[in-house]
């Protein structure tokens, strides 16, 4: 029977036919494997792109790596939708997502990976891989900035106030309807609001913006000091006696600073310090930076005489004042007549109240103000252009946000 089934033409059909099935079927779940792969892979891709856009939008250097881990797997996962559960879950479980760069720009970078089962059951899992960059740049130069999230007034101009700040943009992180706030008399000019709510009192003819109309609902700003270490503490010195005084660089501890009060040139640690001259008393200080450690304050009447200026080179070039994270203590410069303050005054978790001055006004100082919030309520210049003064630091509103690839 075997030769007879040989013999036929039709067993010989038959068995050519099964075996042109087996490379042709072959070929079908090759063709289905790679297209249902690209359709995912095309899905992977997609959701990374949104997840690292989404994270470019939020993203603060203050984040831990695992904060930004897990804004962006929340992102990828609301994204991401396949049909089989386990391919969406072995996604998710396989996404990562880190950041770097500077003030002056960050990256972020993600990737993720899918598995799909194959066609044919005992054959390989179909993998594919995917990642994606996304660039941070930030705006335009900025002089003033808040960076509590939903604080009102953030930003406050009120008084008899005169500030020019040609060139400078006021910014502001509150998402608050009134982040930005001129009131009273206030006089206001500069290149730009940039704010992520909304503004009041910005309008002619008590405010003056080179870009027209204030910029509301914008992307935060990056926080232009988020990478400085302050030093050591170091050891306590001793503070002289006496109503006038010379300090050389070092830190002092638990004192208050009174009197006539002269800074030769350096870092100045202080820990526990209340800086109040008192009636008629100065703080005057060329190239110095002052760390306000450990819940240090400075009070600066109206009737006191300030004059700081920064170092223009080292590690702290450009910072004059710096009190760090967690000090609440009120920041507060309302220096008389004759006071100049330039470079960074810095006091992120703390409100920073200035009063400029006719003597500022008229000359215009390089002077950057960085507080949870920011009130200002005298006559001064801000100049926008000085790079050296300020130790190449600079300071952006806003941020850019790129797709890299």
């Amino acid at each position: 029977m075997l030769a007879q089934f040989w013999a036929s033409k039709g067993g010989n059909f038959a068995v050519a036919t099964a075996v042109a099935a087996v490379p042709l079927m072959l070929a079908v779940a090759g063709a289905v494997n790679l297209v249902g792969t690209s359709d995912d892979a095309a899905q992977l891709q997609n959701s990374l792109d949104a997840a690292g856009l989404a994270i470019g939008t939020k993203y603060m250097a203050s984040m831990s790596a695992s904060d930004v881990q897990q804004l962006g797997q929340t992102f990828f996962a609301a994204n991401m939708s396949v049909a089989d559960a386990g391919e969406y879950a072995g996604s998710v479980s396989a996404f990562q997502a880190t950041a770097s760069g500077s003030p002056s720009g960050y990256t972020i970078a993600l990737s993720s990976s899918i598995s799909r089962p194959s066609f044919i059951s005992s054959a390989s899992d179909w993998q594919a891989t995917r990642s994606a960059s996304v660039k941070i740049k930030p705006g335009a130069e900025a002089c003033v900035l808040a960076l509590n999230e939903h604080a009102d007034d953030a930003v406050n101009f009120q008084g008899t106030t005169s500030v020019a700040m040609n060139g400078c943009v006021i910014a502001a992180n509150s998402d608050a309807s009134d982040a930005v706030n001129r009131g009273g008399s206030a006089v206001v000019s500069a290149a730009c609001v940039s704010t992520v709510g909304e503004t009041e009192g910005m309008t002619p003819p008590s405010a003056t913006l080179t870009c027209g109309t204030p910029l509301e609902n914008q992307y935060a700003s990056f926080d232009p000091l988020a990478d400085v270490v302050p030093p050591a503490l170091g050891t306590c010195k001793s503070m002289p006696n006496g109503k006038m005084v010379t300090l050389s660089p070092g830190t002092y501890c638990d004192k208050s600073w009174t009197g006539k009060i002269t800074l030769n040139p350096g870092v100045y640690i202080l820990r526990g310090v209340s800086v109040k001259p008192g009636g008629n008393g100065t703080l005057t200080g060329a190239g110095v930076t002052l760390f306000l450690m450990e819940g240090s304050q400075i009070y600066i009447n109206a009737n006191e005489q300030v004059n700081l200026s920064p170092m223009t080179t080292g590690p702290y070039a450009g910072i004059t004042i710096y009190q760090p994270h967690g000090n609440t203590s009120a920041l507060t410069l309302n220096g008389g007549a004759g006071s100049v303050i330039s470079g960074f005054i810095y006091a992120p978790d703390a409100t920073i109240t200035y009063a400029g001055n006719s003597d500022m006004n008229s000359q215009g100082s390089c002077l950057r103000l960085v507080g949870d919030t920011v009130q200002i309520t005298g006559n001064s210049a801000f100049k926008s252009d000085c790079a050296a003064e300020l130790g190449s630091r600079e300071m952006y509103a806003s941020r850019m946000i790129t797709l890299a690839k």
